[in-house]
């Protein structure tokens, strides 16, 4: 390819994608360090580890936004088996932390394979109804064939348990395979045959009905399930308008649990107040408004549904952490996008933002060589 007409990166989504990993790592600190001194003797100890996953995922970006997106198409059966193997891995030899085998622990780093699969089901789908066209109709042939798939995948996350990345697969298959056109009418009746399964797996355990009941009635045990979300809203409230200050939130103070992971935004609503929350949704919109474009303004069906299912998985993410921690949503685990501790979701979130880059970048390159042929075209008419 002719270096002159290569695509040039979506740089604004380049920077707000560096701003916010630069934020959370702050954030990250201020939240995590009474915790750190208190455990490790160390204040900078979560960050740093953070900082290791930050590199990782800065040059997987950086590699990604660097090459055809196209890439992918032919990747997306081997890494739809390989993150197989490893969930079956994790359930044999993971480490079993608080109840649940996610994790596989290297070197005091802990990684989740169920991050990677989220990629995987996005690549992986993409593919295949990319390469289906319009047999995506048929649901003998062409929509059971995904739902198998992702069934298995969510069935093995299932059995860690991990209920937050099951709710994300099923949103992020639902939006890949509508963007695909499926027909809506095998889509409705699916919905309507998940609601009882989804209602089932909600109250099957005795702890996500805790969650349940605590979003419900978070007064009614103070001191229990509903614990986690009042001194969530009490941060939340105690920011007001301006925030108590960089570093100075009180609830982190050992009255908020997870306050580095699942709850760092009501250590930022503490700490930043009204003002500074709106002006982190302000960078946020603006990182899905980018997004959102490099998908769309994609002329390949491939390109458009892999764009479309990497931003709606940070999207989806984003709104789910934010529910839980204002007492809009149940309680489910998943961590803030590129901001919350989990060196596994930051690299996923880095690492999918480089192939969004690189959706731009094939963009920009087809729009200059538009205006070329079209300027080439101009001159042949005027020299007739």
């Amino acid at each position: 390819m002719n270096r002159k007409l290569r695509g040039r990166p979506d740089f604004l989504l380049l920077f707000l994608t560096v701003l916010l990993v630069a934020f959370g790592l702050v954030m990250i600190f201020s939240a995590s360090s009474p915790k750190a001194i208190f455990t490790h003797d160390n204040s900078w100890h979560y960050v740093l580890k953070q900082g290791i996953f930050a590199g990782v995922g800065l040059f997987l970006m950086l590699i990604f936004m660097n090459i055809p997106y196209s890439i992918w198409k032919k990747a997306g059966p081997g890494m739809i088996l390989f993150s197989f193997l490893l969930l079956v891995l994790v359930l044999l030899v993971g480490t079993n932390i608080n109840g649940a085998k996610r994790w596989f622990v290297l070197g005091g780093l802990n990684i989740q394979p169920a991050e990677f699969t989220k990629l995987s089901i996005i690549v992986y789908l993409s593919t295949l109804i990319s390469k289906k066209g319009e047999e995506i109709r048929s649901f003998k042939k062409g929509l059971l064939p995904l739902l198998i798939m992702v069934g298995l995948i969510i069935s093995l996350i299932m059995m860690q348990p991990d209920f937050g990345t099951v709710l994300i697969l099923a949103f992020i298959a639902g939006t890949i395979i509508m963007i695909g056109g499926v027909d809506l009418r095998h889509l409705f009746m699916l919905g309507l045959g998940l609601v009882p399964m989804f209602i089932y797996l909600a109250i099957s355990q005795s702890y996500r009905l805790k969650r349940i009941h605590s979003f419900l009635n978070p007064f009614e045990n103070q001191s229990d399930s509903g614990y986690q979300l009042i001194q969530s809203l009490y941060a939340l409230g105690h920011g007001g308008l301006t925030g108590t200050g960089l570093g100075r939130s009180v609830q982190k103070l050992f009255y908020l649990p997870e306050a580095h992971t699942d709850f760092i935004f009501a250590v930022i609503g503490e700490e930043l107040g009204i003002v500074g929350t709106t002006l982190f949704f302000i960078v946020f919109f603006l990182f899905f408004w980018r997004g959102f474009a490099a998908a769309i303004q994609s002329n390949d069906p491939f390109g458009m549904m892999l764009g479309m299912g990497l931003i709606s998985m940070i999207g989806i993410q984003f709104l789910l952490n934010l529910g839980a921690a204002t007492g809009s949503l149940p309680v489910t685990g998943v961590p803030l996008p590129f901001i919350s501790y989990g060196g596994s979701s930051l690299v996923l979130c880095m690492a999918s933002t480089g192939i969004l880059l690189g959706i731009s970048r094939d963009n920009n390159r087809r729009q200059k060589e538009e205006l070329l042929h079209s300027h080439h075209h101009n001159r042949r008419s005027t020299s007739a």
